[in-house]
């Protein structure tokens, strides 16, 4: 099954170098053992832009946006037998947040692509 995870959170600056490392680190083991299909990271909010439908009309606002709390920071397109095995790869990911940004707070979101 094919699982997206994504990220979301208030902080508002880079992750560290640190986390930076061992986030590569735990992408290259999940790329050679066949799991990884894509991830990234995003740019800030200032760079990107919202297409909005709402009473009826549509529009384009250009980032940052006012009402945004918390945005989504990164993602990654997964492939696993089951829930199970996405929700401990979420576990492992928000791990490495906590021991290399222990004031970081977050959300990883998993879930799983709809249809075959």
């Amino acid at each position: 099954m094919r699982f997206m995870s994504f990220v979301t959170s208030a902080h508002a600056g880079p992750p560290t170098a640190e986390l930076i490392e061992a986030m590569n680190k735990l992408a290259d083991r999940e790329v050679k053992a066949g799991r990884m299909v894509d991830m990234g990271g995003l740019t800030p909010v200032a760079m990107g832009a919202q297409v909005r439908i709402a009473d009826g009309k549509l529009s384009v606002i250009d980032g940052p946006f006012v009402e945004a709390k918390e945005v989504i920071g990164g993602y990654a397109i997964m492939e696993f037998r089951n829930k199970e095995e996405a929700v401990a790869s979420a576990v492992e990911f928000m791990q490495l947040h906590k021991d290399f940004m222990p004031d970081w707070e977050g959300t990883c979101e998993v879930r799983a692509f709809a249809g075959p």
